[in-house]
């Protein structure tokens, strides 16, 4: 495996993080600040300097390059391998009437199915139901097929993101990327750090990832109860206090922020579902159980593995990021610690990232994590 990185601040030049050798038809990466992104010249821009019949674009709210965490930027892996291939597959969520059930199972089955061995999914992160998507992608792939990916992201503004294969970026957008080959080595994790506080309710009534009402009485109304002065925030507010959901028919626990929120009927939309009967509580966590979670995450992720990781790919989240602040970093360099120095880093900051729980195998929708996906030949 070959790898190619280079980022390119807001009105910068381009900068690369690795020697600038010709590929063979290499995997493209580009995660980038939606503004940046909306530029009419941009993709010509990163046609000119990575010049591949394979480029995909994703919007982030943070972009991740090595160990360092850039904003108002382009970052740019490019991949070539040298054992294995790939299969790019996209649709529109805005052309299916927002049902990402329909479309995760129409990009399911373009993919060829022999030697299929993972999907790597960079969604939409503004429109579409995270849970449903997965949920119809899993619908129509062998139960051996592993599953990871995000949700793009747009900063802490949660107006719009963009992504796109081949083209200029545009909203609405679900990308798949399949990978095949015997020799492929894929491992992956995701962990949190968040931890809940208060009295648990139930989820009274919700439709997929809309929560209207939480032990009968309106969510939003609860919500603001407890976030007091910092409702007026909202959604910005709730990546600092996520919830915590557990579904009647599930074994783990997943965290949920709010894409979201609708005055009208007091409701709110969460980046996955919240099934009736969920037990919810809100979340918080401090720095430090944060940057611990990033480690955990990595540690999980090495364990078994045959060879060591030559590339992984980071989705973490914004309200992370948040958190975080001055200390992001940190949890990049607790990867870096654990994969090694001989292992290129590359992702973005999400709306919600996608792994099963460790010693699973169905995929789920993560809010609050840091998810890793290592890849080696």
């Amino acid at each position: 495996m070959k790898v190619v990185q280079a980022s390119k601040q807001k009105d910068g030049n381009w900068e690369f993080r690795t020697p600038n050798i010709p590929l063979q038809n290499p995997l493209v990466l580009v995660f980038g600040n939606r503004h940046l992104l909306q530029q009419p010249d941009i993709y010509a821009e990163v046609k000119a300097q990575f010049p591949y019949p394979h480029l995909l674009f994703g919007s982030s709210a943070g972009e991740i390059i090595d160990t360092s965490v850039l904003e108002d930027s382009l970052v740019v892996t490019a991949i070539e391998f040298e054992k294995s291939s790939f299969h790019i597959e996209r649709a529109n969520i805005l052309d299916r009437n927002n049902d990402a059930m329909v479309l995760g199972k129409e990009l399911a089955l373009r993919f060829p199915t022999r030697g299929l061995k993972h999907l790597f999914v960079l969604s939409e992160g503004s429109v579409v139901n995270g849970s449903s998507l997965i949920n119809g992608l899993e619908s129509k792939l062998d139960a051996n097929i592993s599953l990871t990916g995000g949700m793009c992201g747009d900063d802490a503004r949660f107006e719009m993101t963009l992504a796109s294969y081949n083209e200029a970026p545009k909203e609405g957008e679900v990308l798949a990327v399949g990978l095949y080959g015997d020799t492929l080595e894929i491992s992956f994790a995701s962990v949190g750090g968040w931890y809940p506080f208060g009295p648990e309710r139930i989820v009274t009534r919700s439709e997929g990832n809309v929560l209207y009402e939480l032990d009968h009485v309106p969510a939003l109304d609860i919500y603001k109860k407890y976030l007091g002065e910092k409702a007026s925030e909202l959604p910005r507010a709730s990546l600092l206090y996520p919830l915590n959901v557990k579904a009647p028919d599930k074994n783990n626990a997943v965290v949920r922020t709010i894409l979201t929120i609708n005055q009208q009927d007091n409701s709110m939309i969460l980046a996955g579902d919240a099934p009736l009967n969920s037990r919810v509580q809100l979340m918080m966590a401090p720095a430090d159980n944060l940057v611990s979670g990033a480690y955990e995450a990595a540690r999980q992720a090495m364990q078994q593995r045959k060879q060591p990781p030559e590339i992984a790919l980071l989705v973490s989240c914004i309200g992370r990021k948040l958190v975080l602040d001055q200390r992001v970093e940190e949890e990049i360099e607790e990867i870096r610690e654990m994969v090694g120095e001989a292992t290129h880093l590359s992702g973005f900051y999400s709306y919600g990232e996608m792994a099963p729980f460790q010693g699973e195998n169905t995929c789920e929708l993560h809010n609050q994590t840091m998810t890793l996906t290592l890849i080696s030949e």
